[in-house]
């Protein structure tokens, strides 16, 4: 029982360190200038280059969801409902083939 504490206090202390440790880089980060614009475009630029990979290694069916996410994100200008069209997409092609 006694350990079962430790190791529940320890994740607890871990936990906390993680979370405030997150708190203050945020804080120290730039706020204006290149490295915050840099910082900002960070998300799209992965997801780019992560679709970018999955559509050079996949085949039609990628190309398919792809071309149906980029639909939607011409219609709709929504990132979540841009995702989500791709996701149910290349489910549903995956799923009939």
């Amino acid at each position: 029982m006694r350990d079962i504490a430790l190791i529940t206090l320890g994740l607890a202390a871990a936990n906390i360190a993680i979370r405030l440790g997150g708190y203050y880089l945020g804080a120290a980060l730039p706020q204006t200038g290149a490295w915050a614009r840099g910082l900002k475009a960070l998300p799209g630029t992965l997801i780019t280059a992560l679709v970018t990979l999955q559509l050079i290694n996949g085949g039609p069916q990628e190309w398919l969801a792809g071309a149906a996410a980029l639909g939607a994100a011409i219609v709709t200008r929504s990132l979540p409902l841009t995702m989500l069209v791709g996701i149910v997409t290349i489910y549903l092609l995956r799923l009939w083939s």
